[in-house]
């Protein structure tokens, strides 16, 4: 019997697909370190996404696929990951410190987009990621709130802006610049001008995502972002309700006619359980979300219950996932967040840092 070589063991593990993105789990250059000595093989493998909530899991599958090969007598894999910018819209470039750009949207306001927004964020983060969170809602900025920040941000420059931070995240809101009781009494133009200067002005640190809390409707701040942010997708978040699908429909359609990707949808409020005698009632009605999803062909990142506790812990300043990281609640947020960065690590990336810049003298 011939031994085994690196093309082989590659070749094998190319068959083994990737149980979030569906595809194989070798995109280009995954493969690191391999080492085959007496049939002992050690073996890294980079995704591109954060997945430590499924990381232990993922090896052992992976180990004992590569133990099928002849010549392998055991398989220690170590995965890891690497975070990639994505392309955004054509002509728009990259910002300095920030790799990906997620908007969440709902076409209307009250359907637990800010609260998905956050949870979704520090879920990211939990995964392995590094994440920072916009509050895109000039006029009703609820991150401060829900983040528990105080105080105002500082200024190195006298030009620039320092985030603040909450539960290990990268946060920036006009709420940290007015005060809680002032309205936000501006004109479209102003309105996106200010966002404009949050989003510009502010000293992202490295993020490998950054999450943008938009406001409902699909108005100036939208076409703001769709013309002049690189924005590298969404995500639409809805109810089951008839009412609430109505206008998810037209925030993703408004994501299609600006050319960014909608990464997929989350139904939120999709089942009440009793607190008293786990009785389960579909309050807004059932299945809207995955429905649509099917329709418009985008991922169902999932759906989560109508509880008690994701209010509370929100109106308290520590969400969910930083409040109880082990609840099932928790837990659904988080496989959310693999699914969304998967998603994500499947399109196109962007190479326009690699570049360079040509200067004729």
């Amino acid at each position: 019997m011939s031994e085994l070589s690196v093309a082989d063991i590659e070749q094998h593990l190319k068959n083994f697909v990737d149980p979030l993105t569906g595809n194989s789990i070798l995109p280009n250059k995954a493969l690191q370190n391999l080492t085959l000595v007496n049939g002992a093989l050690h073996v890294e493998v980079i995704l591109g996404y954060p997945a430590a909530g499924i990381k232990g899991q993922l090896e052992s599958d992976i180990a004992q696929y590569l133990e099928q090969l002849d010549g392998v007598n055991s398989a220690d894999v170590v995965i890891g990951w690497l975070i990639k910018p994505h392309a955004a819209q054509k002509g728009v470039k990259l910002m300095n410190g920030v790799k990906n750009m997620i908007a969440v949207a709902s076409g209307k306001g009250g359907v637990g987009k800010s609260t998905t927004s956050v949870n979704l964020a520090l879920a990211l983060q939990a995964e392995g990621a590094r994440v920072g969170i916009l509050d895109a809602d000039i006029y009703g900025p609820s991150q401060p709130t829900m983040l528990g920040i105080t105080g105002r941000p500082g200024s190195p420059d006298g030009k620039t802006i320092q985030p603040m931070e909450g539960h290990g995240l990268q946060v920036m809101s006009v709420g940290f610049l007015v005060d809680q009781d002032t309205p936000m009494i501006l004109r479209g133009p102003m309105v996106t001008q200010a966002l404009g200067q949050l989003l510009h002005d502010t000293n992202w640190d490295d993020l490998d995502y950054l999450i943008i809390d938009m406001p409902p409707g699909t108005g100036d701040i939208h076409l703001t972002l769709a013309q002049t942010v690189p924005v590298t997708g969404s995500v639409v978040v809805t109810t089951p309700q008839d009412i609430a699908l109505i206008d998810a429909k037209k925030g993703l359609k408004m994501f299609e006619k600006v050319d960014i990707p909608v990464l997929g949808i989350i139904e939120n409020m999709s089942l009440h359980i009793c607190s008293n005698c786990q009785h389960e009632e579909a309050i807004f009605g059932q299945g809207g979300g995955e429905a649509m999803a099917k329709e418009y062909g985008v991922e169902f990142l999932g759906s989560l219950p109508l509880d008690i506790t994701i209010r509370t812990s929100t109106d308290t300043g520590v969400p969910t996932v930083a409040a109880d990281p082990d609840s099932p609640v928790s837990q659904v947020y988080r496989k959310m967040a693999r699914k969304l960065a998967a998603t994500l690590s499947s399109k196109a990336k962007d190479f326009s840092g690699k570049i360079p810049n040509i200067v004729i003298n």
